[in-house]
């Protein structure tokens, strides 16, 4: 039986389809869902600013006080609270912190088949693979974000993490 030739178009065509069902990211809000679904969005978003409510959606997500969270982001509670009650939007920074967290939370929540509390308990248990540091504990920087990422990736394909 001869073997199948390579066909370039094949491929490209899987590509957009692919590309086509990316996956759309969502943060839910009171004013409605802050939605991104590649990094070009991602950058509208950071230049805009997210509402400071979104800090909440995150602790959730990862089963964290928001306290915590506001501690990552070098936030004080009077801070957040005054800038929450007037609508004020957070700086780009802590916005790209924040989404790129979500993603990662989002990640993870499908690295353990949606099996959050199982995932939310794997992110408060010492990792041997991050220097026996727990994973939450690099929420507070985008290398950090990705480090925890990049344990994941590990775990999804076999290996220790």
């Amino acid at each position: 039986m001869k073997p199948k030739a390579f066909n370039p178009q094949k491929s490209i065509k899987r590509a957009k389809i692919k590309r086509a069902n990316s996956p759309k990211w969502v943060i839910v809000t009171s004013d409605g869902k802050v939605t991104w679904g590649n990094k070009m969005e991602r950058v509208a978003l950071i230049r805009e600013g997210l509402p400071y409510e979104v800090i909440e959606t995150i602790g959730l997500k990862a089963n964290l006080p928001t306290k915590k969270i506001l501690n990552y982001l070098g936030i004080a509670q009077t801070t957040y609270n005054k800038k929450k009650r007037d609508n004020d939007l957070l700086s780009g920074r802590d916005s790209e912190v924040v989404l790129v967290l979500s993603e990662l939370l989002d990640f993870g929540l499908d690295v353990f088949n949606n099996e959050k509390e199982k995932f939310q308990r794997w992110l408060k248990k010492p990792n041997m693979s991050l220097g026996n540091a727990a994973p939450d504990s690099f929420f507070d920087s985008l290398t950090g974000i990705q480090e925890v990422r990049n344990a994941l990736n590990r775990l999804e394909y076999g290996n220790m993490a």
